[in-house]
């Protein structure tokens, strides 16, 4: 299956990229780095700048049906950079609309919150985006990873860096369901 993942040119948490990208392409997935523009991102290990990594399909020119499946990386500016792009708000709500999984770590939930997709879902997070969360109507729960199952899609959250075996491991088995 073609995985998206959805980043900003700038700001992803290079851990939350590199993990789970390597947790798909070893369950025999193709994962693809989507971004708002052509060109390379560069990643931060908090914030510190750590590697770049080459922008393979670009927002506005790919859509969420040549997908299977969606995964937000987290990162404090990268969602901040993601919910302010048009078209990468409407690249998430698309697939919410069209009933693909999407998993979301740490900062990542705020461009759901952007695409006002989390009303009536269970979540987590960072911390810091409780109250953002309930705001736009989601129930935020302080779990490692949660799985929702509302509405025609899953969506699969989870914390911060150390919940990353839980979160791949998620987030795999749900896509999994997904394709069958």
């Amino acid at each position: 299956m073609r995985i998206a993942f959805l980043t900003a040119l700038e700001g992803v948490e290079q851990i939350e990229l590199t993990e789970p990208w390597q947790a798909a392409k070893d369950a025999g997935h193709e994962p693809v780095l989507v971004s708002t523009k052509a060109g390379e991102i560069q990643a931060f290990d908090h914030l510190d700048k750590a590697d770049t990594f080459p922008v393979d399909e670009v927002v506005g020119e790919t859509s969420a049906g040549s997908f299977g499946a969606l995964v937000l990386p987290g990162g404090v500016a990268n969602p901040d950079f993601l919910r302010t792009d048009e078209k990468a708000v409407g690249f998430v709500r698309d697939f919410f609309d069209q009933g693909r999984p999407v998993a979301a770590i740490c900062h990542a939930p705020w461009t759901l919150v952007e695409a006002d997709v989390v009303r009536g879902r269970v979540l987590t997070s960072w911390p810091s985006l409780r109250t953002d969360i309930r705001n736009a109507g989601g129930t935020w729960v302080d779990e490692q990873v949660k799985i929702c199952d509302h509405g025609s899609n899953k969506l699969v959250t989870s914390r911060k860096p150390d919940d990353l075996k839980a979160f791949c491991d998620a987030f795999l088995h749900v896509f999994s369901e997904g394709a069958g």
